[in-house]
């Protein structure tokens, strides 16, 4: 049997696999993801996973943290593949009856200096950050246990480019009775709309990153809405969360957070304490709940 995740060198005790807790974090091979599965390794009682696309890298990132005395587990996991996600549903599922903990942390974002026309950064950017992250969340929520946790790594972009939208855009994405069906219509018409170069006439930010964020966000309330509805007495908290502008090589080295300090508040949601029935549905950075 595996070892848990800890800080020590001394094997779980032999339990029913399906009685340990299991955390997973998307993307975190490096990066906030990584200081991610670095802080659940230290705070969270249970195994905590590591997962990338790429073995190969996901494997050298579990040594890195061997080497500071942590055992974070490995799968194999890339959200561009419904291949893979549903794949890693089905183990999770088959060996700890389910999901625990699971941070939504894979993402991408094209570099300011990017030459890639807006149509192609809108498609690409809008098919990891929203469409495929809903994918994952279309296989996981429904095996996430009760008293589960789900945290959306979003950005505080999100809330920017809502206040760049038409007022029209601003009343829907703000709206209580949006539904998943009627917010991938709109993701899927930005996308349209930036094709035909009318995004902005349209009533769009014009930022392909930011309008991936804002679907994700609005995608975390509406999935949250929906699990007080049909699951109202599991005690699942799930929010979307901004964890700064944090040194990556996504954001660049100019940011003033450490990947550790960018992992505090996805950490801190992940963990909120058993009972707890707030923030859900929520918008969270700096471990406070935000304005929308």
């Amino acid at each position: 049997m595996s070892q848990r995740c800890s800080s020590t060198d001394t094997p779980a005790p032999t339990t029913d696999m399906s009685t340990t807790r299991v955390a997973v974090v998307t993307g975190s091979n490096k990066g906030i993801g990584l200081a991610t599965v670095r802080a659940l390794c230290k705070q969270f009682q249970g195994d905590v996973y590591l997962t990338s696309r790429d073995v190969g890298r996901g494997q050298e990132a579990v040594a890195s943290l061997n080497s500071e005395g942590l055992k974070p587990m490995f799968h194999q996991l890339d959200i561009n593949d419904l291949n893979s996600i549903t794949a890693a549903a089905a183990f999770f599922k088959e060996k700890y009856g389910g999901v625990d903990v699971l941070i939504n942390n894979a993402g991408i974002a094209f570099k300011v200096a990017d030459t890639a026309p807006f149509a192609v950064q809108a498609e690409v950017t809008l098919k990891t950050n929203f469409f495929d992250t809903r994918d994952m969340l279309t296989q996981f929520l429904p095996i996430i246990k009760t008293g589960g946790r789900v945290v959306n790594v979003s950005s505080f972009v999100s809330v920017q480019a809502l206040n760049k939208c038409s007022p029209a855009l601003q009343q829907r994405f703000r709206s209580e009775d949006i539904t998943e069906e009627e917010l991938v219509g709109l993701m899927q018409k930005f996308i349209d709309d930036a094709k035909k170069g009318e995004h902005k006439q349209a009533g769009w930010p014009d930022t392909a990153y930011g309008a991936s964020k804002l679907g994700l966000t609005t995608l975390s309330m509406i999935l949250a809405r929906g699990l007080s509805k049909e699951r109202p007495n599991d005690g699942i908290l799930l929010n979307a969360c901004c964890p700064g502008w944090v040194r990556t090589d996504m954001a660049g080295p100019k940011a003033p957070k450490s990947p550790d300090e960018g992992a505090v508040t996805p950490v801190y949601l992940a963990l909120l304490p058993p009972g707890a029935a707030e923030p859900h549905g929520k918008f969270v950075s700096e471990k406070e709940v935000q304005m929308w």
